[in-house]
């Protein structure tokens, strides 16, 4: 009745864990296996299949088939199975209602609580996506565990005595996550995390299949772009190919009938190397680098100051991994845990210790941290949009921080308090979690009264900001938390028509400047970076479509900083 389980649901598999007399036992599925393919879809008779069974049918029928679900997950994209669509969260929900179907059926017992596990680099509206797919299973969502955490956990429980710093490097299918921790007598401390949330195997893979796509249009004059069950083919042979350069030098791919000329069927036949495909890839390798140093940075840690690295996630078999991680920190990764189970062990133990089948001298205290800034709107002497830092990114968790802000306006008796999560120090640019009203301030001129901020944030995702008038003692709060669902993001304008705009030629250059900047390699390996040019290119296009010259100028001058500042650099 109080079993509860640990789930690593990832872009590529799904994997599950329980404890059994002290240790994590990892759940065999219905296909009597350890490894779920993460794939959603609907067969002949439009009933949902899950896990292999979808995979199966991907090449069949790719547009009844949904693959790396975990990408869109709070995003309010929609997924096309046929002529239906579904959100992400329902798809993994369907994943999730596997999962708690055949843990019930291997365990004997009816399964209705489970610690998932995310990306540390996850935000609160994929943390909040993953937990409604979970209640939408029938699952209780007793904790997001952050994946990197998970991963030390299994290590760690293993290791109660030592005393190390612990780098965990977790590529996985679909996303990167790079984390710093420390261990000492029994406590694991999570100093600082980052990580790219659209880095993952599936990148590497789309490498080999833009050079299969290349080579084949060179020899054939045919775009196999064009041919969605080609398309389906090439992936599935990309990923072959991967693999086997794993263990071999060269891999020969070889699709027959991928195409037709003339009426007559065309085989793709090309050899990839080890070395071919390392050289197709290091931009994708050199995007683990800067998550590495802002980790080191934010902990205060010295490369030559780590421990152990732990490589988690199926795509560190990559040999490119090991070598590369080892050329950048002058240290070989470890080879201490299984990269494949390592994410559910660390669920299955926390799982443990709250069921309390991990008795508390065994057990580990986990501190971590939060991933993003936090911090509310303000308005200053040069900005209505500035973002206020109440809790910077990477301070360990829980805490509780506070601020003292004043009145903007004379005769002000109300004060509107937004909560944010980003790094821009435009608050609009980051993401909007809530707001609340505080009243009863008393009037008087502007920055005569004071208003003071208060953040708690705590390791279950929960934030609860308290907003107070010293001089009244008049106080309001909110409580924003992970497990309530997420509230419908306002849809996005759709921009691609900005040059038809009245004035768009006014504003043609900067934009042209703008996006040439994006596709610099500096700035698609800074994702904050990226993020924050993509906004404004986005926030001057729309300001364009509506017609607000005053705003556009506004816009205009935040690329034009941008731009100076990336050009001082």
């Amino acid at each position: 009745m109080n079993t509860v389980i640990g789930i690593d649901l990832g872009t590529s598999t799904t994997e599950a864990a329980v404890i059994q007399n002290g240790k994590p036992l990892m759940i065999f599925n219905l296909d009597n296996e350890i490894i779920t393919p993460s794939a959603v879809g609907l067969n002949e008779n439009d009933e949902f299949v899950v896990g292999e069974k979808a995979r199966a049918q991907y090449l069949l029928s790719p547009e009844k088939t949904a693959i790396e679900v975990k990408r869109k997950i709070g995003t309010n994209d929609k997924i096309s199975l046929g002529k239906e669509q579904y959100t992400p969260v329902e798809l993994s929900a369907k994943l999730l209602e596997y999962v708690k179907t055949y843990a019930s059926e291997y365990l004997k017992s009816e399964i209705s609580r489970a610690v998932i596990s995310v990306p540390a680099y996850f935000d609160d509206l994929q943390r909040q996506a993953t937990v409604e797919a979970g209640k939408k299973a029938g699952l209780e969502v007793m904790r997001i565990l952050n994946e990197p955490t998970a991963a030390a956990l299994s290590y760690g429980l293993e290791h109660m005595e030592e005393e190390s710093h612990i780098l965990v490097y977790d590529l996985g299918g679909g996303t990167f996550d790079v984390t710093l921790l420390e261990m000492f007598d029994g406590v694991l401390e999570v100093k600082a995390s980052s990580g790219d949330n659209q880095l993952g195997g599936k990148d590497f893979d789309q490498k080999i299949m833009d050079w299969l796509i290349g080579e084949f249009q060179k020899k054939h004059e045919i775009d196999l772009t064009k041919d969605k069950f080609a398309m389906v083919k090439l992936k599935e042979a990309a990923e072959q190919c991967k693999k086997a350069l794993s263990q071999n030098h060269s891999h020969q791919i070889l699709i027959p009938m991928i195409a037709e000329k003339s009426g007559e069927p065309i085989a793709l036949d090309e050899t990839m190397t080890a070395e071919a495909f390392e050289e197709l890839t290091r931009e994708l390798i050199e995007r683990t680098h800067p998550p590495i140093d802002v980790v080191l940075a934010d902990s205060g840690i010295l490369p030559e100051d780590i421990d152990r690295i732990i490589l988690v996630g199926g795509s560190t078999r990559m040999p490119l991994v090991a070598k590369d991680i080892e050329a950048y920190l002058h240290m070989a990764p470890s080879q201490a845990v299984n990269p494949d189970y390592a994410v559910a062990e660390g669920a299955a133990i926390q799982a443990g210790i709250i069921e309390g089948s991990i008795h508390q001298e065994d057990s580990i205290i986990i501190t971590d941290v939060n991933p993003y800034t936090l911090g509310i709107r303000v308005v200053d002497n040069f900005s209505m949009d500035r973002m206020a830092v109440i809790i910077p990114r990477n301070v360990t968790i829980p805490v509780t921080r506070s601020e003292t802000y004043f009145t903007s306006s004379d005769n002000q008796t109300i004060a509107h308090i937004e909560v944010y999560q980003g790094e821009s120090s435009s608050a609009s640019r980051n993401h909007f979690l809530g707001d609340f009203e505080i009243h009863g301030i008393p009037p008087k001129k502007a920055k005569a009264e004071r208003i003071h901020v208060e953040f708690s944030y705590n390791l279950d995702g929960m934030l609860n900001v308290k907003a107070s008038i010293p001089s009244t003692g008049a106080d309001a709060s909110i409580e924003i938390n992970m497990m309530q669902e997420q509230t419908d993001e306002e849809e996005l304008m759709d921009v691609s028509k900005w040059k038809d705009a009245p004035n768009a030629g006014e504003f043609r250059t900067i934009i042209r400047r703008a996006e040439k900047l994006l596709k610099h390699p500096h700035v698609q390996n800074d994702m904050s970076l990226k993020e924050t040019l993509e906004t404004a290119i986005y926030d001057l296009k729309e300001a364009l479509i509506s017609e607000d010259q005053e705003l556009a100028k506004v816009c205009e001058s935040d690329l034009m900083y941008i731009l100076d500042e990336f050009h001082e650099e």
